[in-house]
């Protein structure tokens, strides 16, 4: 089978995407992949889902933080964008997901937007609510763990 001319081969855009949730969420790029199918189809339809051509191409999650690169067809990123800004919940595990930018390959992407290894996370011991708590702290976040759940909460929060 010959290949397509240049002219008529499709153009693509990558997206890249931040993703962070709690420190105990275990997510997969199969799981990530599904949620990204389900929210192109229930925002775009059938006909438009099949149109952006929504993919995932890279995924890294580790310690509550992590990116992933989507592919779309080029002329269909701001509907890649909205159905991205859906996702809400992957595999029952809360997620926020935040479009950093989009390249026209697949290098530029990775260079510009995804710099480097996540942020290391550091296990701390903290005062929260008149109580002795466990956290874990990435930067100036800290998720303290309260009875089975994270609460959010900054370094200017135990000042």
């Amino acid at each position: 089978m010959k290949h397509l001319p240049k002219h008529l081969q499709p153009r693509w855009r990558y997206l890249a995407v931040a993703v962070e949730t709690w420190p105990d969420a275990e997510l997969d790029r199969r799981a990530f992949q599904r949620e990204l199918w389900y929210a192109a189809q229930n925002l775009l339809g059938d006909t438009g889902s099949a149109d952006a051509d929504v993919r995932l191409l890279r995924f890294s999650h580790a310690d509550g933080s992590g990116h992933a690169i989507v592919r779309v067809r080029r002329g269909y990123t701001d509907e890649a964008r909205a159905a991205i800004a859906c996702i809400d919940a992957v595999d029952g595990h809360e997620v926020g997901l935040r479009v950093a930018g989009t390249s026209g390959t697949v290098r530029a992407c990775e260079e510009k937007y995804i710099r480097g290894p996540a942020e290391p996370s550091d296990q701390r011991h903290v005062v929260f609510d008149n109580a002795d708590r466990h956290a874990v702290a990435r930067g100036t976040r800290v998720d303290v763990r309260t009875d089975g759940a994270f609460v959010g909460a900054t370094d200017l929060d135990f000042r």
